[in-house]
């Protein structure tokens, strides 16, 4: 349900509101935009309904949320959300996502070693990127593959970020993994293949990190906000969500990359959209291509795998870029954002 307050409401008159429906045991959500000032109400619809909302002083009229995602619909906030990820180090700037400027991050698929992570965090940080992805822990389809280095790798990831003062977003996998990821991690991210374990979202929607969705394999992207609105409803509204390509019958990429996803989120969500073109292709060639168009389109930024040797990575070696392709891919990502009214 959501409240849309009178133009002339007072400050007393919305604290009034508020309180009142607290008392009956309903949650709500104030939201302040340009031209008017809504509350969102989430809880039991029989209660909702029942009472005489459009009675108390201030309330201009009362909707009812028709889609099934209700923290994450537009309808809910009209203002969209934009996310600060403190600095690393004192006197650094914090990464803002889902403001004007296109956010890159950028990294290996996985913490192989020590020297290699500090190598490319080093790398990809001088050349633009303002957050560093590595995982620490990897899900894979085959059980025989490279798993990750696990806490080593975790260890490493703080090492890199304390130094460099660059911002981590790494995968957790596991419920009882959350808080010991989110003291190193300052973006947890849900994987695609976890993106409806929900006692994981459950997890982390009650740690105070921001949380980056992965859209499933085959997730459309209703099931991908409601994956959220579990996050959201635990209380944390830090969500940012990630396209990064789904199963069709096409064979000549890995995914197909739905980059209609970023235009159709951002009709129906405040919340931010990132776009993987690494995992949505599978190929290095079409990372540079895809990644230009999803911020033509509007996505608030792009994750992208970048690694010294391709040839010789643990894990997703073919997506991978290397360092000079990705310089240039940045350079060229610049140029789009800025013909979008952005910048990188």
């Amino acid at each position: 349900m959501i409240i849309v307050l009178r133009r002339d409401a007072t400050e007393a008159q919305i604290a009034h509101l508020v309180e009142t429906i607290q008392a009956w045991g309903l949650t709500t959500h104030l939201s302040r935009g340009t031209e008017r000032t809504i509350i969102g109400v989430i809880g039991d619809e029989r209660t909702i309904r029942s009472k005489p909302l459009e009675a108390i002083p201030g309330v201009e009229s009362v909707m009812a949320v028709l889609k099934p995602y209700k923290l994450a619909s537009l309808e809910f906030q009209p203002e969209k959300t934009r996310i600060q990820i403190p600095p690393v180090k004192p006197g650094g700037e914090p990464v803002e996502i889902g403001g004007p400027s296109v956010v890159v991050v950028a990294g290996p698929c996985s913490v192989e070693s020590r020297d290699m992570l500090f190598d490319m965090a080093a790398l990809v940080q001088k050349a633009g990127a303002r957050l560093l992805r590595a995982g620490a822990f990897k899900p894979r389809t085959s059980p025989y593959a490279f798993q990750g280095l696990g806490v080593e790798g975790l260890r490493y990831l703080a090492e890199v970020r304390a130094e460099l003062g660059l911002p981590i977003v790494t995968e957790v996998m596991d419920t009882r993994d959350v808080e010991m990821v989110a003291e190193v991690a300052d973006v947890l991210q849900i994987g695609a293949r976890n993106m409806q374990n929900f006692n994981l979202l459950r997890a982390v929607g009650r740690c105070r990190k921001p949380v980056l969705i992965k859209r499933g394999l085959s997730g459309t992207i209703e099931e991908l906000l409601m994956s959220a609105e579990y996050v959201l409803n635990e209380g944390n509204r830090q969500v940012i969500l990630c396209e990064r390509g789904i199963r069709t019958f096409e064979r000549a990429t890995r995914n197909t990359l739905d980059i209609s996803a970023v235009p159709v989120i951002r009709r129906e969500s405040h919340l931010p959209v990132l776009v993987d073109p690494s995992h949505g292709t599978g190929i290095w060639s079409l990372v540079s291509p895809m990644a230009l168009a999803a911020v033509a389109a509007g996505a608030d930024g792009v994750m992208v795998e970048v690694h010294p040797n391709p040839e010789q990575a643990l894990s997703d070696g073919p997506q991978a870029l290397l360092p000079k392709t990705f310089e240039k891919m940045m350079s060229e990502l610049g140029a789009v954002a800025r013909a979008v009214g952005r910048t990188l």
